[in-house]
């Protein structure tokens, strides 16, 4: 006679064994008819699930986290089944959740082509509307490979082969079609109603190289049409922003063959990368950091000392002079310690922060790379703080204030905080992670923030704080980061002299707040799709003149608009204005300044926006004072 205890506290009891199903509709027949799986202690389970003694329960409905995994799991079980009805020759592999959808992979004699695509997408619908009860049953491992033999699934027969002898493997079943899941699904088919197919790629089975191709097809699956149709308006947006189309269009950079994963600057692309780096570089004396500049190779034994090279070789590109190995650096972390242990420093010095805009490269595979994004070449807004055990929580502090005052600079208002604690493997006394942890958690939370936990996540040395922005459509970028390391100052002999006279070991703060400069120019570009904040944008204002009779009267607002710190040009062609206007809005310049023969006389300009706003004629001066307030103020 089981009791089961609900999210409320409430406990019903039951004469006889219930499946979840049978508790949700003892709740109420609306929950019953929501439910998609329940939570059994920690555990996710069918609604099938039998209940013989006494338990937590809680109902998952689509309005739970858990519960959309389980709709895409589900949505990805009937691709498969939808591509079984069309194409029965197909043999399918492994259809896993990912980030906002699924995917599944089939071995079949041809490719697949986006005709296939939107059959496949038109009988899942199909499928769906026939409201199919999912069930599942269970099989000894022996007896499930011999199943999928007989039928031809050869790929999943040789994964359950791999499954240890005299296990048992459970399978789901919805109409002809049977799948080897671990599950929990959805009740029924009728439960999918709002998904989409994405795309086709190829896929290595086991991800080898040297076995067959696959087809992959990918989808997307949400809670319902509001849900999915945003996802797409958003994937549109994002399609508008990529930073590399506007990279081209805007003429910010490029990157060609000839140096995979690295940038090729334009001028205007380096003038919003100066702002970004002369910007920071002021924080920096604001905030009492010493520039350092440390050498891009260094020397194998260095990178052994620091345990780089034992860990993290393939990731290195090397070379070798006179007999003796070098690589390049792919962090600054061990640069900065040869210049702390350099000299002798006593408590008094501490804390020191060193910052470098270190370039740094590491040879990421060629398939990983996009765009700016994702580079073998970058350089970081580094910095490492060397502390005292009892400044470390004032220096996280410190760091955090100035970090959110950087982000809100940019535009970054929506942050996200985690905290990544100790890892089952680890260094360190208890005690140390104790402190360590214990810190980091004081520190946001003397900025009066908010964070979410990250358990097991820290790393092996140290843990760490990590910030996420929000850009305006919604999307996440892990940027910011601070790391409490006592490891490597260890590794590398670095050490002060105490107030007593005794040596001491450092601890070291590894911290970034833009991160990657390419990366986050990456983001600066996606977010304003382009159209960058004055104080950022390459060119601040374009001067129009409407004839040849205003050139001379050009030249001369443009020298002065320079004089007082404005970034402009002028564009004197034999154009209509009307064609001029159009192709500087294009380059989305926040100011088009237009001169005819009233405005010269006058000494005035016509103000337009990049959002086309005509703010009328004005002053020289009062544009300029206008820009610079603007400008001053990071509009």
């Amino acid at each position: 006679m089981p009791n089961i205890r609900l999210p409320d506290g409430s406990v019903r009891q039951f004469d006889q064994p219930v499946t979840v199903a049978d508790v949700a509709m003892n709740i109420g027949a609306g929950l019953a008819k929501a439910a998609l799986a329940g939570k059994v202690g920690d555990q996710i389970v069918d609604t099938s699930y039998l209940i013989d003694q006494d338990v937590d329960l809680a109902i998952i409905t689509d309005k739970n986290p858990e519960g959309l995994d389980i709709i895409r799991h589900s949505t990805a079980h009937l691709l498969a089944y939808a591509v079984k009805e069309l194409f029965p020759d197909a043999q399918v592999t492994i259809g896993p959740v990912i980030d906002n959808g699924f995917y599944y992979d089939f071995s079949y004699k041809r490719p697949f082509t986006p005709d296939d695509l939107l059959a496949i997408e038109k009988k899942m619908l199909e499928l769906a509307k026939k409201d199919e009860p999912v069930t599942r049953k269970v099989l000894p491992r022996d007896e499930a490979v011999a199943y999928f033999k007989s039928i031809n699934e050869h790929y999943k027969a040789e994964i359950i082969a791999s499954i240890p002898a005299g296990e048992d493997v459970s399978l789901y079943s919805e109409g002809n079609f049977t799948d080897l899941c671990r599950g929990p699904h959805v009740p029924n088919t009728g439960k999918l109603k709002a998904f989409k197919l994405m795309k086709l790629a190829g896929a290595y089975w086991r991800g080898d190289s040297n076995n067959e191709m696959l087809q992959r097809v990918y989808g997307t699956a949400w809670r319902n049409k509001e849900e999915l149709d945003a996802y797409l308006f958003q994937l549109e947006e994002a399609e508008k922003r990529d930073h590399r189309k506007l990279g081209k269009q805007l003429d910010y950079f490029h990157m060609q063959d000839d140096a995979p994963g690295m940038v090729f600057w334009h001028p205007r692309g380096w003038v919003i990368w100066q702002e970004v780096e002369q910007y920071m570089r002021a924080k920096f004396k604001e905030y009492d950091y010493q520039e350092v500049r440390t050498p891009t190779v260094l020397d194998k034994t260095l990178w052994e000392k620091s345990g780089h090279w034992q860990n993290y070789r393939d990731n290195m590109f090397v070379t070798k002079s006179e007999s003796r190995d070098y690589a390049v650096k792919p962090m600054n972390c061990p640069g900065h310690i040869q210049i702390f242990n350099s000299s002798l420093h006593s408590y008094r010095d501490l804390p020191l922060r060193l910052a470098e805009f270190g370039s740094c490269h590491r040879n990421e595979p060629s398939g990983s790379l996009h765009g700016l994004m994702r580079v073998r070449g970058f350089t970081q807004d580094d910095a490492h703080i060397f502390c005292a055990e009892n400044q470390v929580e004032d220096e996280v502090a410190t760091f955090i204030k100035m970090l959110y005052e950087v982000y809100t600079d940019f535009g970054f208002k929506d942050v996200i905080v985690k905290l990544s604690t100790r890892p089952e493997k680890r260094v360190g006394t208890e005690e140390a992670w104790d402190m360590a942890e214990a810190a980091l958690a004081n520190a946001i939370k003397a900025n009066g923030l908010s964070y979410d936990l990250q358990p097991g996540e820290g790393a092996f040395y140290g843990p760490k704080i990590e910030f996420t922005l929000k850009d305006s459509l919604g999307r996440l970028w892990q940027c910011g980061t601070i790391q409490l390391d006592p490891n490597l100052p260890e590794r590398l002999g670095a050490e002060y002299v105490a107030e007593d006279n005794s040596r001491q070991r450092p601890i070291m703060l590894h911290r970034a707040i833009v991160g990657s400069m390419e990366r986050f120019l990456g983001i600066l570009i996606e977010n304003y799709a382009g159209a960058m904040p004055v104080w950022l944008a390459p060119v601040q204002a374009m001067v129009l003149n409407i004839s040849d009779g205003q050139a001379d009267y050009i030249r001369q607002v443009v020298e002065k608009l320079k004089k007082n710190g404005v970034r402009c040009d002028f564009d004197l062609r034999n154009e209509k204005i009307t064609y001029k206007i159009r192709e500087h809005s294009l380059q989305k310049m926040p100011y088009l300044l237009v001169a005819g023969e009233r405005e010269m006389q006058n000494g005035q300009v016509a103000v337009r926006t990049r959002k086309g706003e005509d703010l009328g004629s004005m002053s020289l001066e009062a544009f300029i004072e206008r820009i610079q307030a603007e400008i001053a103020a990071k509009v």
